[in-house]
């Protein structure tokens, strides 16, 4: 595979592709750019007095982009039942990586959570690298549900259960809720019956319930986000600084750059606040055209799965979107003051390698898909008898 052909700003045979393909493309490198000039904007203050250099976590944000870029190249190139084939040995690689972080002296802890080892000078982080793949083996078990054995859905139904219970371990509450409403979605979209999908929402709730009663600091933000202004200046400081730039925003906002929580007002504002630095930044109006782009995010997922021809593909896109999407519709819940404060970034947004890997992985499948699903394709996949019964899942 020739260089060029690497670097999605340069690939010749994008005129090929469908339709949806290519807006939702260019709709990914609309977003990726907004991102990054936000970023840039919320982490420069922080940079130049924690580092020495305005731009250091910028730049770092740039090397992890093009890494990024690359295996999304790759992945939007390669057939999606290749990818598929694999997404179980990454998936059980990256559970293995979760539970390692709690082990003592391995996993490093940041705000009293271990979410992240160290491999030399990276920081691997695989809550957030294992979502995408969560979404292929999930699609592959909920496309052929019917064509398999109790032993192998109970199999990886526990696998499931396993990544919910390392993550929710951390603790990661708001991660380990988003993986396991998805992995539900995708079950609803696969036509599950009903009262299986009753139990397990019922069991996640109770599972989420029993995090917070135990978890004091969880227990702590449910109550400031009742009344955060009750103790401004303790639990409830972060959701107050936020809500104090969203709503210096007004309407058309102060300016790019003019943001005046971020200068050590607003805490974490380079990763689980920069919505609300983009809100101070850009008012009312950027928050709208901001959710204009997920709007047609989202309908263009919808699209590509409705004409997906294949119920394992189909699923996959309804995945990626649900998780893309819903992680940014949270983020800003949190932001705004709608959710209780959590730790989830904003895809594409937020600072941080492996959210920017998940997010970019997560749209090439959007639009391999895409690719698939399209008479467009020049090469298309040869799809197994519709009787035939798969070997392994």
């Amino acid at each position: 595979m020739k260089l060029r052909s690497l670097i999605p700003f340069f690939d010749d045979s994008v005129s090929t592709w469908a339709l949806e393909a290519r807006l939702l493309r260019w709709l990914t490198f609309i977003w990726l750019f907004v991102g990054l000039t936000i970023l840039f904007s919320a982490s420069y203050v922080v940079a130049d007095v924690r580092q020495g250099d305005g731009l250091y976590y910028f730049k770092r944000q740039i090397l992890w982009v093009l890494a990024a870029l690359i295996g999304f190249n790759i992945i939007v190139n390669r057939p999606i039942q290749k990818i598929l084939s694999i997404s179980h040995w990454l998936l059980g690689i990256f559970l293995i990586l979760i539970f390692v972080t709690l082990i003592p002296g391995l996993g490093k802890k940041a705000f009293d959570a271990a979410r992240w080892i160290a491999l030399g000078p990276i920081p691997i982080q695989p809550s957030e690298l294992i979502k995408p793949f969560l979404v292929l083996q999930s699609a592959r078990l909920f496309g052929n549900w019917e064509r398999l054995t109790w032993r192998v859905r109970l199999t990886w139904l526990g696998i499931f259960g396993l990544v919910i219970l390392g993550i929710l371990a951390q603790p990661n509450l708001s991660t380990a809720a988003l993986c396991g409403m998805t992995i539900w979605l995708i079950a609803l979209a696969g036509g599950i019956p009903y009262h299986y999908l009753a139990g397990t929402a019922i069991g996640g709730f109770l599972l989420g319930l029993l995090s917070i009663s135990i978890k004091d600091y969880q227990r702590r933000r449910v109550l400031s986000f009742l009344n955060p202004w009750a103790d401004a200046t303790g639990d409830g400081y972060q959701l107050v600084q936020s809500l104090l730039a969203v709503g210096s925003g007004r309407t058309w906002g102060a300016g790019f750059g003019m943001s005046q929580q971020k200068l050590f007002y607003l805490p974490i504002q380079d990763t689980d606040f920069i919505f609300a630095v983009f809100a101070e930044e850009f008012g009312f109006v950027g928050s709208i055209v901001l959710l204009v782009l997920l709007a047609l995010f989202t309908t263009l997922g919808l699209v590509i799965a409705l004409k997906a021809k294949n119920s394992v593909h189909r699923l996959v896109a309804m995945g990626v979107t649900i998780i893309m999407v819903g992680q940014s519709l949270l983020h800003i819940a949190v932001a705004t003051g709608a959710l209780p404060t959590t730790g989830l970034p904003l895809p594409m947004f937020s600072y941080g390698g492996n959210s920017m890997i998940a997010s970019l992985i997560g749209a090439a499948l959007l639009i391999r898909v895409a690719r698939e699903s399209s008479e467009a394709e020049i090469l298309p996949l040869r799809r197994p008898h519709q009787n035939q019964r798969p070997r392994r899942l």
